[in-house]
Parts: C-alpha cells; sequence; structure tokens
C-alpha cells in the first residue's frame, strides 16, 4: 500500500508541474490565432463592397431606364408634332376648297367660332373625322 501512495503522490506532482506548461503553451498558441473582431471587421467590409457594387450596378440601370424613358418621350413628342404638320397641311388645304356659303361651309363658320383661328378649328374637325 506504501508504493501505490508514493506512486499517487509521484503522478500528482509531475501533473502539477506539467499543468503550468500546458497553460503557458495554450496562452502562445492563442496569441497566434487572429481575433475575431478583426475577422468580422473583414466580413463587414467585404459584405460592405458587394452592397455598394450591387447599388452602384442597380443605379446604372436605373439611370439607363431613365435614359430609355426620356428618349421614347421624345419621339413621342417627334411623332406627335409630325402629325400635326401632316393635319395643318391637310387643314390648309381643306380650308381652301370649302365653299363658306354651302352648309358645311356655314356650319364650319359657326364651329370656327370658338377657337382662335379658322386653321386650329379646321385640324380639330379633321381629326374628329378621322
Amino acid at each position: 500500500m506504501d508504493s501505490l501512495d508514493k506512486l499517487l503522490a509521484q503522478l500528482e506532482t509531475e501533473y502539477k508541474e506539467v499543468q503550468p506548461q500546458q497553460q503557458s503553451k495554450s496562452a502562445t498558441a492563442k496569441s497566434f490565432i487572429p481575433p475575431l473582431p478583426k475577422s468580422a471587421s473583414f466580413m463587414d467590409k467585404l459584405l460592405a463592397e458587394v452592397q455598394a457594387d450591387f447599388a452602384e450596378e442597380d443605379a446604372a440601370i436605373e439611370l439607363k431606364r431613365q435614359q430609355q424613358l426620356e428618349q421614347e418621350r421624345i419621339r413621342q413628342e417627334q411623332l406627335k408634332a409630325k402629325q400635326l404638320e401632316a393635319l395643318k397641311v391637310q387643314a390648309k388645304e381643306w380650308l381652301a376648297k370649302v365653299d363658306p356659303l354651302s352648309s358645311e361651309g356655314l356650319w364650319f363658320e359657326r364651329f370656327a367660332e370658338s377657337y382662335p383661328s379658322k386653321l386650329e378649328a379646321a385640324i380639330e374637325y379633321l381629326k374628329s373625322n378621322e
């Protein structure tokens, strides 16, 4: 039994000697591991860059869409202007041909009273008859 006590005491002293050495080794090993906040900071920066890239891409797409809408609006206005010019030509021709003393001519005189000019009245009349 005495030998068991000696062996137990020897193991206990060895354990106590080894334990501080292991703690210092683990402290040294921990110093080589990069701190977690730096890793999270890197991920935050990376995420922010990706979000900025997407925002920039979205802004570029929106700008392109706005430009296309503006071009379409301009095209529509040009088309309307061409149609109005064509109507003006037709209205001038119609005004030159209409007999002011005919029933149509007399009706048109009354119709044109509510317009600033006979040309505008003729344009409106031709639009409604299309």
